[in-house]
């Protein structure tokens, strides 16, 4: 088992607790933060520019992506011009639909005919990521969000979704394919080995790179303590 340095495949943090992404933030293995309204929502987030740029004035110098949210492509694309000018590390995540199922590619297209940093989210086909790349501008950096996660939840292996993906925008060397929505410590490892360029992973998964390369049978004594504790600790008797 490799351990984090050797890792290729860049380690985003993913939430909206101010602490939490601070935390992450600090360690240098972490490459990027990204955040959305859901996680926003649970963090208790009430005002999302308020808290948008007490992130930035703490975050500098890492990339970091902010969703647009509004479901009107027209307002979509007023916001995502607002939020792209809150820091230069910032990149603005733009949905691969509404909830019409309305493509957002003419607004991906224009934002980055006008050097947007663009992240766009929430695709989980390969026919979805051949549409964004075609909107894509070579010259101006930008990432894919590919829902691996999601897919993986629906009895199928996302594998050759994300291969077929990092094959579609090999030309787009500006273009990096982010491994979203992971379920366990694994994805990481398998995302690198298909040459994913980005995985983003919240905070308890991303707590789990301690135990790479942990000896197992130690890892089996620890939980048979555990479960003897807690019972215990219960007062079970039968």
């Amino acid at each position: 088992m490799i351990n984090v340095k050797e890792l290729s495949v860049e380690l985003y943090a993913d939430g909206a607790d101010l602490n939490g992404m601070l935390e992450m933030y600090s360690k240098p293995y972490i490459k990027g933060l990204t955040t959305n309204p859901t996680l926003m929502k649970k963090a208790g987030i009430t005002d999302y520019s308020t808290f948008a740029r007490e992130v930035l004035n703490r975050i500098t110098d890492k990339p970091i992506s902010f969703e647009v949210f509004s479901d009107d492509l027209s307002e979509m694309l007023i916001l995502a011009k607002k939020i792209s000018k809150w820091g230069e590390n910032v990149f603005v995540k733009i949905l691969i639909t509404n909830t019409r199922r309305e493509s957002t590619s003419t607004i991906v297209k224009e934002l980055a005919s006008e050097g947007v940093k663009v992240n766009v989210t929430a695709l989980m086909t390969t026919e979805q990521v051949k549409i964004i790349s075609a909107a894509l501008n070579s010259n101006v950096p930008s990432n894919i969000s590919i829902f691996a996660g999601r897919i993986a939840d629906t009895g199928l292996d996302p594998i050759s979704i994300m291969k077929s993906s990092l094959e579609i925008v090999e030309e787009n060397t500006n273009c990096k394919i982010i491994w979203a929505s992971p379920r366990e410590l694994l994805n990481v490892f398998q995302a690198d080995e298909i040459g994913c360029q980005i995985i983003t992973a919240t905070n308890d998964i991303l707590k789990k790179l301690s135990l790479i390369g942990k000896n197992l049978e130690d890892y089996s004594l620890e939980t048979v303590e555990m479960f003897y504790k807690d019972a215990n600790d219960a007062g079970y008797s039968i």
